[in-house]
């Protein structure tokens, strides 16, 4: 049996971070559809606790019936000295109703005592407390492992106790992310078999572009057992933007082994560009 690798689309989320790229609530929603009709597995709607757009997509996206995407909310772990119950984002990620949960927590030692201005065991706390907290209550949690590649160079040893604590509780997808974009295929090829040593949790890929190797790493990485792929349509996010799922998906249909899943439409065009056999 051929590998399912998941699509996970962040679009209407990382992708309005790009220059100029500004979705109104019909344009998400209209998105949204288009996504699913594709046959993406993930659609990341946005952060419901950060704007009231992003309340109103989740609201007006129950009345889609996907035939596969699984819509998911954005938020980050609940502050520090804070119980997950009463983080008000966490409350506002619950009361979106998304199936999906995507929390964002420190994988990098110096972000945790520098810009959290915690203590490192209480950042792992923060990561297992808002994983144990959301999943009795939504059907997956994802945890994007952010500047995990730093991170691991900085300190491997707590970059991975960070996804060991969301894995303990319950996270059903454990996502490295490349946040700065400047780690190159030969060392994310390492880092992520080291990874797969100490994991049992499925893992996903988040690459930015910033050293232009987001699609080559998200491509490495499925092919180092990765079973869940990040990115955004055409590419868009902040600065350099992220990896174009506009060249990924063709790639790994045409070019690998892998399953993909994807509406009878796309799978057709593959048929359609397989080479036929000459005669002789």
């Amino acid at each position: 049996m051929r590998r399912l690798i998941r699509i996970y689309d962040t679009t209407l989320r990382d992708g309005t971070q790009g220059e100029g790229v500004s979705f109104s609530l019909e344009d998400k929603l209209r998105i949204a559809a288009r996504l699913d009709a594709a046959g993406f597995h993930y659609i990341e709607g946005g952060w419901p606790g950060s704007n009231p757009k992003d309340i109103r997509f989740f609201r007006r996206v129950q009345d889609l019936h996907f035939k596969q995407a699984k819509v998911a909310a954005f938020s980050m772990t609940r502050r520090p000295g804070v119980s997950a119950a009463s983080d008000a984002s966490l409350q506002a990620l619950v009361d979106a109703g998304a199936p999906v949960a995507t929390i964002v927590g420190k994988s990098w030692d110096f972000h945790a005592t520098h810009v959290l201005g915690t203590t490192l065991a209480e950042n792992l706390s923060m990561i297992g407390d808002t994983v144990a907290y959301l999943r009795p209550q939504v059907e997956e949690v994802v945890y994007d492992a952010e500047h995990f590649f730093d991170g691991f160079r900085a300190n491997r040893a707590y970059a991975l106790e960070t996804l060991a604590a969301a894995a303990a509780a319950g996270a059903a997808w454990l996502v490295l992310c490349d946040t700065n974009g400047g780690t190159l295929p030969a060392e994310l090829i390492e880092i992520v078999r080291e990874v797969r040593k100490h994991v049992r949790t499925p893992l996903g890929i988040h690459v930015h572009n910033d050293a232009d190797c987001a699609v080559a790493n998200s491509l490495a990485a499925v092919a180092e057992g990765v079973d869940q792929v990040q990115g955004t349509v055409n590419g868009y996010g902040e600065r350099c933007g992220n990896a174009n799922l506009v060249s990924l998906i063709p790639s790994l249909m045409l070019k690998t082994d892998f399953e993909l899943g994807l509406s009878a439409q796309i799978a057709n065009q593959h048929a359609r560009s397989l080479p036929r056999e000459e005669s002789r």
